[in-house]
């Protein structure tokens, strides 16, 4: 049996398919940024929905899921931060883009195994000072899991009690 994940709870709206898989895409890669802008304020009604009675729940802190500087520069902006940011900003959440750091570069994600990717990103992140009890990981994606997984962990071990996974889309499955 699968060991249970990390983090408490995820909020994830879609799932990274057709149409939203090619607008994740455009946005991510091309830095098209209207394509995100339904993505993100469709997020923010689903979170807004989530937390409608239950404000207790909302997250003290946002914690976009980090890049490393050189391939922030590769493609001009980060996408978790700018979705944090706009979330951050809908919800009166403050967005810690410094929080965890990515320490170092390690093989590229895509088309490994869930095994493959935890072991791909262990040691890779590091939490740079204290962190609320309440935080949620925001990205665009969630494919396996590992990425969140791995900073949920780094989060609780930093002293996180509630972990929530906040993303755009997950991959079917």
């Amino acid at each position: 049996m699968a060991s249970p994940p990390p983090f408490d709870r995820s909020l994830i709206p879609w799932r990274y398919q057709y149409p939203v898989d090619g607008m994740i895409s455009r946005y991510k890669y091309h830095g098209q940024l209207k394509f995100a802008r339904p993505l993100i304020a469709g997020l923010t009604s689903h979170l807004e929905s989530a937390f409608q009675n239950r404000s207790d729940d909302k997250p003290e802190l946002l914690i976009p899921s980090p890049m490393l500087p050189a391939r922030r520069r590769e493609r001009g902006f980060n996408q978790a931060r700018d979705i944090a940011e706009k979330l951050g900003h809908a919800l009166d959440i403050p967005v810690s883009a410094s929080a965890v750091k990515r320490v170092r570069k390690v093989q590229a994600q895509r088309g490994l195994s869930r095994e493959a990717r935890l072991a791909n990103l262990r040691g890779v992140f590091t939490v740079c000072g204290p962190v609320p009890e309440r935080v949620a990981i925001v990205d665009d994606v969630v494919t396996t899991g590992a990425t969140v997984r791995v900073l949920a962990s780094v989060l609780r071990d930093a002293g996180a009690k509630e972990i929530q996974i906040w993303a755009l889309a997950r991959t079917p499955g």
